[in-house]
């Protein structure tokens, strides 16, 4: 039955009665236990480590190599045991980052894209097949520093070497294809995109012993909550501009043939355009850059000489608790936040969609102006979504002055993440209990 928010009795009162509602039907409530079930395997296997490791070298190099942080945020901890599943899903990520990239550059990548539902399977194909390379070269990249750390030992494709090496980098590759496959049968039988699940299980997962390491553990109690109402302030600014859309009304008219006379009908909507239609993609994409010269000067920095000198220097220079870092950060998050926004937008051929099904944006002609129109706005919203991620990017370099407690490197993407998840992920449920005429989560 439907419920009103009087008989819900407030909003908390309804947020329990949703969760009561989604686990009485059987249909959903299997969608939600298949979803937990998965997640509880990936974790399961997030503690299976490959061979040969010395774990408390291991442990050690994460305490003192704040850059693996970024990678392990994305593996959920199992980067930092070094297990099966140590890549976590970035391997992936990249590649449909490439494949969206490339998409209006090559012509037969466009041509697919407006295939519908069958150009869509090929490109995740070609997506599948990107991943493969991509997963090979990131593992045997990290055995190589973890060798350098004494972590492993033999590490090479060369007499004993080889067949230990091959071994860890195929189970690293497979285990990345096996959360693939994994959130991919999340998103088909579960709730919620699969991928983005598998991440925010890790972030979860991790969140406590981060707070548990940085902000416990220290004597300065006022900077700790002056941390946490940061904290809670960035969340709430990730709900608002996550929400935020401008709506481009739209009007459609067409014909219909009825008792042999033709009338015309006509009917309004909006196009719905997001401040903040990148997501959490500029973010990874740019600290991906910036923490590249540094973990290059890693390898480097044992060559000695003028080499390692400049390895050593550039360390320093890109150190996460300095000021160049976190300005590069700013500057990389709003470039691609720009350049990502545009891409994608120009992929969706709205103005072409439009025109062809009898739309019109009132007030502007069909075709060519309503695309420059949509360029200007969207161009103007991305101003503002640009700014924020940029914000969130060096909010725990901020915080750490302003309160004295040293931040966790990529907290701020961390509730980037969660924030997006979970609002998607209830959206979705939402959408499930509203189609039985249950009221939701979110309304």
């Amino acid at each position: 039955m439907i419920q009103t928010e009087a008989q819900a009795g407030g909003r908390w009162p309804r947020l329990v009665q949703a969760a009561i509602d989604a686990f009485s039907l059987p249909d959903l409530r299997t969608k939600i236990l298949f979803t937990l079930a998965m997640l509880a395997l990936y974790r399961l296997v997030a503690h299976i480590p490959i061979p040969g490791l010395d774990l408390a070298a291991l442990q050690q190099l994460f305490e003192g190599n704040p850059l693996l942080g970024f990678l392990d945020l994305f593996s959920g901890g199992a980067l930092s045991r070094m297990s099966i599943v140590a890549l976590g899903v970035f391997p992936y990520i990249t590649a449909s980052i490439i494949m969206q990239l490339l998409t209006p550059v090559i012509p037969q990548l466009q041509n697919l894209s407006r295939e519908g539902e069958a150009g869509r399977v090929k490109m995740n194909r070609i997506t599948h097949w990107g991943t493969v390379p991509i997963a090979i070269a990131q593992a045997f990249a990290q055995m190589v520093l973890l060798q350098q750390a004494g972590v492993l030992a033999n590490v090479g494709f060369a007499g004993d070497s080889l067949l230990p090496t091959m071994a860890a980098v195929l189970s690293l590759t497979a285990g990345t294809m096996f959360l693939v496959w994994l959130g991919e049968l999340i998103t088909e039988r579960g709730i919620g995109n699969g991928i983005s699940l598998i991440i925010f299980a890790g972030i979860v997962v991790g969140f406590p012993g981060l707070l548990a390491t940085s902000f416990l553990d220290r004597d300065n109690i006022i900077g700790v909550f002056f941390f946490a109402l940061i904290g809670l302030l960035i969340i709430a600014l990730i709900v608002v501009f996550n929400e935020a859309h401008r709506r481009i009304p739209v009007q459609y008219g067409r014909s219909i043939f009825r008792g042999g006379q033709m009338y015309r009908q006509s009917g309004s909507t909006y196009i719905p355009l997001r401040i903040n239609s990148a997501g959490m993609i500029p973010l990874i994409f740019a600290f991906s850059i910036v923490i590249l010269p540094g973990t290059v000067a890693q390898y480097l920095s044992s060559a000695g000489g003028f080499v390692g000198n400049i390895a050593d220097n550039l360390q320093v220079a890109l150190s996460p608790s300095g000021p160049i870092y976190w300005v590069l950060a700013f500057v990389l998050v709003v470039a691609f936040t720009f350049f990502y926004t545009l891409v994608v937008f120009q992929q969706q051929s709205i103005a072409e969609n439009l025109q062809r099904n009898g739309g019109f944006v009132l007030g502007i002609r069909p075709g060519r102006p309503t695309q420059d129109y949509l360029n200007r706005v969207i161009i103007r919203l991305t101003m503002g979504g640009a700014l924020f991620l940029g914000f969130i990017a060096i909010v725990p370099y901020i915080a750490s002055l302003v309160t004295n407690v040293e931040a966790i490197a990529l907290s701020s993407t961390s509730l980037l993440i969660m924030v997006g998840v979970g609002l998607d992920t209830l959206r979705q449920l939402e959408a499930q209990l509203m189609m039985r005429n249950y009221e939701g989560f979110l309304r």
